[in-house]
This record gives C-alpha cells, structure tokens and sequence, in this order.
C-alpha cells in the first residue's frame, strides 16, 4: 500500500496516511502538504510498453500505484475510463499536440468541459470524492480558492456529488468574465460561489486559515480541492508521460515549458521525472508577477505586491505546491521546511544556499513574460500559424522560444485555457474576440449565484458554517 508522508513530519501515529485519508483531508493536520513515502520508478522497458497506448491505459497504469491499497483496481480503472471519456474530453486523446514549429509542440489541456487544464485533474477528483465517500458513508466540506480556472473545473467536478458541499472563494474583479460566469451560472445545491474583496493570495490565505482552524476543520469535515490535495498532482502527472511518449520517448529526452503561479503544474513534471520519465530541462514562466523566476534566479524567496495582468491566473505570490519541491530539494528534511515556511510567513522572505540554488537551477530553468510579451507572443504565433493562443499560454510559449537555441530536442509547452476565456486579451493581441466553443455558447445568457463578502476569515467561516448541509442536518 503507498503511504503518504507531510512536507512538516508530523501525520498520525504511525507517521504515515493512507491515499484514502489524504484525498479526504488535502492539507495535513500540521499545516504541511501531502507527499508519496517513495515515488513508484518505471525503467525503460516498462516505458517502451506504455508507448502507442491510448492515453486511459496509460492513465491507469501511471495513477495506480498512488492509490494501490485504498482502491479496488477495478474500481479504479472504472474511474479512470469515466474520467477521460469522449462524453467528458472533446478528443480521443485527452491532451493532443498542436505543433508550433520545427522543434516547439503544444500540448492542448483545454479539451475538458471548462476549456481549461484544471479539469484534466478535477474531473478525476470529483469521481474519487464521490467512489470513497460513498464506500465510507460520509460527507465533506470542500473550501477552495481560485485565480480563475480551479473553480469552474472544480465546480463542474464535484457538483452532482452527493455527499459533497463545494465552496469556491475568488478575487472579485480579478477574474475574467468567461471564469466567472463559468463558476457562477452553475445552479446546483451542493455549490457556492463567494467572491472575495481582496486578491488571490488573501483567497488562498483563508482557505489555509480555515485549514489551520481544528475545530473548524473537525466540524465541517473539511477537504481540499485546490492544488495541495496530492490526488490533483497525481492526475497532473499522467499527460507528462502520455506526451513524452507520443514524441519518443524513453528513447528521446523530452523538454517541457510549464506557464505556472501555483507551481502545481511543473511539480507533477518534476514528479514525472523522479518516476523514470527522460526529461531533458523544465522550464517555469511566469508573468510580471515573477516571485518563483526571481527565486530559481536569486535563491531568494520574497514576497512582492501582486501586479494585475493580462493572465490573471497566475497573479500569485504565494505558491502553494512550492513547499512540495522545497520538501525535496531540503532531502526531505521536515524541520529545515518548517523553518523555512515560518521565516516566509513572518518576514515574506526566505534565502537558500550556493548549494541548494545549484540544485534547483539543474531541476528548473526559469523565464518571465510581462504583458507586452505576451501581447507579442499571440500575435507573432497567430501571425505564423494562425493558431490563437491564450495570455497563459503565450506566457509559456514565450519560454519555449527563449530557450529554443540552446535545447537540442523537442520543448513542449503546455496550452492551458481556450483562447476564449480571455477575449479581451486575444482581441488586444490580433484584434480578432475568439468564439466560445457551441458548447458554452449560452454562457453569458445563464443566470449568475455568487455571495459578496469581504475579505474576513470569520465572516467568511461563518457563511459556510450556515449554508454547509452537513451542518444542517446535524443541526436538525
């Protein structure tokens, strides 16, 4: 059975948890983030036999060894065949290629129901959340925040759960039109949508708050979906494989150029590379607001204001699945990481040494777009191939090109959103608004169910306490 360890040491008595109680829970009852006790390896010939397969069966045989123990393998294949359906995903393969030029692929992510990458992850935890409370007879409280994409795809995810209340917190104002009516037109009992005066990161920081908060925690049997909730890497890391080897690998190095704020996303591709996947570099761009750039840059980790941007998505300072990389580039040394993390907390900056800066320099490169570049990057690649890009995804392709000369093989970027959730961005790029795709053609004719509140953790806890049912019914 695979066992899961926190990034600050302390779990339950045995020092460990199972895949079961780590998806329930998300965030450990220290504060730290769940991680494997071991990474399962795949060598070059279990590699070569994934090859050419369709990417469920690659799914499954990457994702079950995470859950082998806490999950019937029929079960979980089930699962996994729902998950990646054609009535779920617009493509047979879930996450095709687009190329961009002789050496430059895109991987498009944005082929679920939200046209976005979240939901090549949600959809899978939604149907998790659901087979284990259903087997357990209970219920959860799911709080989460979002930049823009996690809700709507979380949402999407969960909403026909039974057992499952979701409350999605975000920025009011600092999402983009398309982001929030896709959250806020969804009409379902189990949904809540809270728009939050304050900014991402104070989003973020509620819902760790809220976390943080035992008795809150206890009595609303709380659980994430946000990016700290390991089952959302685990997912993350199955298109890594699925597009290494649509591109040759085991026998090719692969590299990949992740557009990234929460650093969720390009921690799965380093996850992909500890389980045996040849990964030539990773490169992490970020947009003006370039908190992980500067630290692969400097080794410093510091906090700066958050700069609204044309990719608001990852308008972020505070980088929740960094502690995860943090755990492993310390040797998984649980108090270097704590110390680390409460020096962050309480000054907004932490440093490490020549020694660690070297390390995370081979792990990583790093890159920064601002908007002008971003604006530049949709025009010139509609302008090449008439391919129109998103502003998160240009802010990758920017890296992609950066780095082009200096990488021998092929770079993958990864295309996060339909370039129709951010209009007005495109439309500043090449003056052109790109359609919603039929399927959301209504969108913004759907009636909006969002609560204003301010950025007050108890008010905040105090609306879910009063609408969570589970509370309800233990009130009744």
């Amino acid at each position: 059975m695979m066992k899961y360890i926190s990034t600050r040491g302390h779990t339950n008595s045995d020092g460990a948890q199972s895949f079961e109680d780590v998806l329930l829970t998300g965030l450990a009852p220290d504060g730290g983030l769940y991680v494997p006790e071991k990474f399962p390896y795949f060598d070059h010939d279990e590699l070569e036999e994934l090859a050419g397969k369709p990417y469920i069966e690659v799914a499954s045989a990457i994702m079950w060894p995470f859950v082998e123990g806490s999950i019937d393998r029929d079960d979980f294949d089930n699962i996994v065949r729902e998950t990646y359906s054609r009535e779920v995903f617009d493509h047979e393969n879930v996450t095709p290629l687009t190329q961009l030029s002789s050496k430059i692929w895109l991987m498009e992510l944005h082929r679920g129901p939200t046209i976005a990458f979240k939901d090549v992850a949600l959809q899978m935890l939604g149907r998790l959340f659901d087979h284990v409370l259903k087997k357990r007879g209970e219920r959860v409280t799911i709080v989460g925040a979002t930049s823009g994409d996690t809700g709507s795809a979380a949402i999407e995810g969960c909403k026909e759960c039974d057992n499952v209340d979701i409350f999605i917190l975000h920025p009011k104002g600092r999402v983009s039109d398309v982001q929030r009516k896709q959250m806020t037109t969804i009409d379902a009992p189990n949904v809540y949508n809270l728009a939050i005066d304050g900014t991402f990161d104070d989003c973020q920081s509620a819902v760790k708050d809220m976390f943080n908060d035992p008795s809150f925690r206890a009595d609303m049997s709380l659980s994430a979906i946000n990016s700290i909730n390991w089952a959302r890497i685990m997912a993350q890391i199955v298109y890594y494989f699925t597009t290494a080897l649509a591109l040759g690998a085991p026998q090719k190095k692969i590299s990949f150029s992740v557009p990234t704020g929460n650093f969720g996303n390009v921690f799965a591709a380093h996850c992909a590379r500890k389980m045996g996947l040849p990964i030539d570099k990773l490169i992490i761009s970020t947009n003006k607001n370039d908190i992980l750039t500067r630290f692969f840059e400097t080794g410093e980790m510091k906090m700066d204001g958050v700069d609204a941007t044309l990719s608001p998505s990852m308008d972020i300072q505070i980088s929740s699945n960094f502690e995860r990389y943090l755990f492993e580039l310390f040797g998984r040394d649980s108090a270097t990481l704590t110390e680390a993390m409460n020096e962050f907390k309480t000054t907004g900056s932490f440093t490490v040494g020549e020694n660690l800066l070297d390390i995370a320099q081979s792990d990583f490169s790093a890159h920064r777009c601002d908007d002008h570049c971003t604006l530049n990057i949709i025009r010139e690649v509609y302008e090449d191939t008439t391919e129109i890009l998103d502003p998160h995804t240009a802010v990758g392709v920017s890296a992609a090109k950066a780095y082009e000369d200096e990488i021998d093989g092929t770079i993958v970027s990864l295309a996060c959103a339909h370039a129709a959730k951010f209009p007005d961005a495109v439309e500043k790029a090449i003056g052109i608004r790109p359609p919603l795709p039929e399927k959301m053609s209504d969108l913004f004719d759907r009636q909006e169910h969002v609560t204003e509140l301010p950025n007050d953790l108890a008010t905040i806890q105090s609306f879910i306490r009063e609408n969570a049912r589970s509370t309800k019914k233990d009130a009744a």
